[in-house]
This record gives structure tokens, C-alpha cells and sequence, in this order.
């Protein structure tokens, strides 16, 4: 879908840009250099050329990916991921691609999935960057550095409160990054039995568990733009968390929101602290969530051309413009 205009007093209503041969449509993401548009789905990586701001376009997109090319695992507990996540690096010229696991936690047989993969924009030179990350949703490039980040939704099944949920710069680690799933988690922590952690990537920013982190943005540090956010969130990352379907006694465990992490270059201004995974982030926008009533669950979140911030809400199909007080 398309809305023109989003930026202005009254936007256009949403329309249909184009069709895929297959779904679910859970990736999107530009390319200015090239005047494309990515769209990902269960199985592939779609590209059609796009003007922004022109006509939709009339021919069909053309498959440069394909995923999911394998068997779910042998052990697949049935929790089984379509997502496939893309993002566009403008200034290296790279696309991103994150791919689902086929279950909770499991040993996989189809290598493309629980990973993230690098190409050309044309599809080609195809290779892993980054290995058993359960479900890397939430990408989005830093403007301003080319930095890869990856907000995840991680496994079911542990002890009361784990594993803590994460973002991290994948692209600081050096490839293929190994995050470990279903084995290691967090700080090195072993959750199967003899498992070794020892070399496995620890997160740079921790959420609690069950946050369920499907939608990211850099906030671009160098922005002049007529609703530009204030200096502090120049820079920084905002995430959605879609939250949990886990119940505790008072409601939901986690609760939808939209959080904000302050950055200082691709580096947390506040480092992890393993005993409480709430000290490096505040909730930018809450409310969606009372006891077990739920008013929305923000999805994807994108950075508009004039500053707003956009964030799509998948229970009431609606989406969200956010600028400063009192900028109309």
C-alpha cells in the first residue's frame, strides 16, 4: 500500500502500489540510489522500480531472492515464522534480508532461515552475515554510518522472564555473527545443556522478554527538515514492540509500545545492565495496554521526508504521525 502525501495537513487515502505473487508481505524498504522498492515475503525478495512521489508502478516485480528454500526443522515445535524482514543501505549499496526460524527453538535444516543475509541490490553475491538469530524482524540502517540493526523476537519456554529480548548492531561483529538461539542467550547464558556460549554475540541493548521488537528506526542524525525532532533524539533508535501474548495475573507481560534508545554513534549511551532490561530505553509512546484490554500494537515505524515519525498499528489498521509539540 501507498499514501501520498503523509507528510501534509491531510494525506491522501492509502492505495495499492502493487501486487505480490505470495504472502505475507512483512518487508519493505527503498532504495534512492537505485529508484527501487523491495518487498519480501514468505519465501523471496521482490524489486520493482519506483520513482518516489510518481506513478505506481504497472509492470510486476521481479523476484531477486529466494528463502525458505528448505524443510522446516525435523524437531520443529510448530512455531513456524514466515516473516522475511529487508532494509536498504543507500550508502554501501547493500541490501538486507532477515529471515524467520521454522520453530521455538530448534536445530535447523533449511540454513536461510534464523538468519540475516547481505546482496547486491540485483540479488546477487548472496551471503550470511549473521546465524541462529530466531526472528531478526526489525532491521533498519543508521543513516548517517551504514550500521545494520536487528531487533528481535525471541523464544518461548524458558524460565519466567527470559530470554531478554534485544536490538544490536549487527553489522559491528565481525560475519558470520553467531547469536547463539536456541542454546545461548543474553550475556553467554547456556539455556541447553553442555551448550558452549563462550563465542557467541552478546546484544548491545536488552528489552525484557517478551517485548516481541518487529519494527526499528534510526532517527537520521543530520536532519534539517520542517518537523525535525528535537537534538536529543537525533541519532538515536526507535523501536516497536508489538508485546506478548504471555499473561501474567494482572494483564499481558509485555505491553505494546514504542521505545527510545540514545545512541552516541552505533554504541547505547547507557550500557546493558543484565539485572534490570529496562535502564537503557523509556517508553515513547504507551497506552495501547490495561490489564488484558489492548488499544493498539505498533508494527512498523519509518522516519517521514519532512521529520514526522509514522508508526503502523496492525490491531486497529491505522497509522500514527508523531511530531514535536506544537508543529502542525
Amino acid at each position: 500500500m501507498l499514501v501520498r502525501r503523509a507528510e501534509d495537513a491531510e494525506p491522501a487515502s492509502p492505495e495499492i502500489l502493487t501486487h505480490l505473487p505470495e504472502g505475507p508481505a512483512a518487508g519493505v524498504a527503498y532504495s534512492l540510489r537505485h529508484h527501487e522498492l523491495f518487498m519480501a515475503t514468505n519465501t523471496a525478495v521482490y524489486a520493482i522500480p519506483y520513482v518516489a512521489g510518481g506513478p505506481a508502478p504497472t509492470g510486476p516485480p521481479a523476484t531477486i531472492v529466494r528463502v525458505r528454500t528448505g524443510p522446516v526443522a525435523p524437531n520443529s515445535d510448530g512455531d513456524v515464522h514466515t516473516s522475511t524482514s529487508v532494509a536498504f543501505d543507500d550508502l554501501k549499496d547493500r541490501l538486507y534480508i532477515g529471515v524467520g526460524s521454522s520453530c521455538n527453538a530448534c536445530v535447523e535444516a533449511d540454513l536461510t532461515r534464523a538468519s540475516i543475509f547481505v546482496a547486491h541490490a540485483d540479488g546477487t553475491s548472496l551471503h550470511k552475515i549473521a546465524k541462529r538469530i530466531r526472528n531478526a524482524i526489525a532491521l533498519t540502517i543508521d543513516p548517517q554510518t551504514g550500521a545494520l540493526w536487528a531487533g528481535v523476537a525471541g523464544q518461548d519456554a524458558l524460565p519466567s522472564g527470559h530470554p531478554f529480548e534485544f536490538a544490536d548492531d549487527v553489522s559491528s561483529h565481525a560475519a558470520v555473527a553467531d547469536y547463539g538461539w536456541p542454546d545461548c542467550e543474553e550475556n553467554h547464558r547456556a539455556y541447553t545443556s553442555g551448550a558452549r556460549c563462550d563465542g557467541t554475540v552478546v546484544p548491545s541493548i536488552e528489552f525484557p522478554a517478551y517485548s516481541t521488537l518487529i519494527g526499528a528506526v534510526i532517527y537520521p542524525a543530520a536532519i534539517k527538515a520542517r518537523f525535525a525532532f528535537p537534538a536529543r533524539y537525533r541519532g538515536g533508535l526507535f523501536v516497536a514492540a508489538h508485546g506478548s501474548w504471555h499473561r501474567s495475573d494482572s494483564g499481558f507481560a509485555a505491553a505494546p509500545m514504542v521505545a527510545f534508545v540514545r545512541l552516541r554513534g552505533d554504541v547505547p549511551v547507557t550500557p546493558v545492565d543484565w539485572n534490570d532490561p529496562r535502564r537503557q530505553w523509556q517508553e515513547f509512546v504507551g497506552g495501547f495496554q490495561d490489564g488484558f484490554q489492548r488499544y493498539g500494537r505498533p508494527t512498523g515505524i519509518a522516519v517521514g521526508s519532512q521529520g514526522s515519525l509514522f508508526v503502523a498499528d496492525d490491531a486497529d489498521g491505522v497509522i500514527y504521525r508523531i511530531r514535536p509539540k506544537g508543529m502542525q
